[in-house]
């Protein structure tokens, strides 16, 4: 699998695209010796990192979820929504969000050769300016893959029957379905928050709805309509902390996914969007761009996952 690509700076209609790098890896840079200014400023800047994570972790120790938080939320993902439905009934050629994108035919290029997709996106007010999120941070990401070699169909099956997602993602320990009517499937997964800064793990209820219009394209949409993080797991002691009253690392999810049938296998995309407290002033550089990572790593790892579980080789010459 080829590094994850990310888009360029031209911009999504709705959802724009927020600040991005692209990833690179420098080899073979020469080095050169630190003078003494460059060395004291590093211990500086090591120290005022070192106490602002300290404060910061000290901060996020408890969240109270407010309903003015809640309130911009479904403002931002009632936009969000919008938008995609839009996009989905476009009816035309267009169809992933990477074809609403001026270098729509390079980005699916790209995914055709191999590449990931990951970017951070960010939905716009009518105004065309962000939403404000009092006492909270909307977190907005898509990524987008190829699974080589599949139908549509038994990629759809595959999500939706045969794979438990504990198997997709190493971030949720179990999973189970509740029930099911169609294609509406109600879930429980324990999902599992572990990075050098925090760990925690949470109970979490979702409806998850396939749409499978023909054509070679489909969708599904899932809804997170529970989460309560789990004080003490595993231990005797193991209990619920009250919803919304707990450490904020997450208070609303939502997942959108697109699937379109290409002749080298199934297009996979998706769209996430979380809700959590909002980031203390000391930390909103380092401690954002280290969420940034985190997010970018995890979204990639699931696509791979679903290409590992449902692509095939390709065929042998003549076979």
């Amino acid at each position: 699998m080829k590094d994850a690509r990310t888009l360029s700076d031209s911009g999504i209609m709705l959802p724009t695209l927020a600040g991005h790098h692209r990833d690179s890896h420098s080899r073979g840079s020469r080095k050169h010796p630190a003078s003494p200014r460059t060395t004291r400023r590093a211990r500086w800047r090591a120290l005022a990192v070192a106490l602002a994570t300290g404060a910061s972790v000290a901060g996020l120790l408890a969240a109270e979820l407010h309903e003015e938080t809640v309130a911009a939320w479904e403002r931002y993902a009632a936009a969000t929504e919008q938008r995609i439905a839009a996009e989905l009934e476009d009816g035309g050629e267009r169809f992933l969000v990477l074809d609403f994108h001026e270098d729509a035919a390079k980005l699916r290029r790209e995914v055709l050769a191999g590449d990931v997709v990951v970017e951070q996106l960010r939905t716009l007010d009518e105004r065309g300016e962000r939403f404000d999120v009092p006492k909270g941070n909307i977190s907005h990401w898509m990524g987008a893959i190829l699974v080589p070699n599949a139908t549509l169909n038994d990629v759809l099956d595959g999500l939706q029957y045969d794979i438990p997602t504990h198997e997709l993602q190493h971030d949720i320990l179990e999973s189970r379905v509740l029930a099911r009517d169609g294609d509406t499937s109600d879930l429980y997964m324990r999902l599992r928050l572990d990075t050098p800064m925090a760990s925690a793990q949470f109970n979490v209820e979702q409806t998850l709805e396939f749409v499978r219009p023909g054509g070679g394209r489909a969708w599904s949409r899932s809804v997170a309509t529970r989460i309560a993080q789990i004080e003490d797991p595993g231990s005797p002691n193991e209990r619920e902390r009250p919803i919304g009253n707990d450490r904020g690392f997450i208070w609303r999810l939502q997942l959108h996914w697109r699937y379109q049938q290409v002749d080298s296998g199934v297009l996979v995309e998706v769209e996430q969007l979380t809700l959590s407290r909002s980031i203390p002033v000391l930390m909103r550089v380092f401690l954002g761009r280290f969420i940034s990572r985190a997010t970018r790593s995890s979204v990639t790892e699931t696509l791979e996952s679903i290409v590992t579980h449902l692509g095939s080789p390709a065929p042998a010459d003549g076979g």
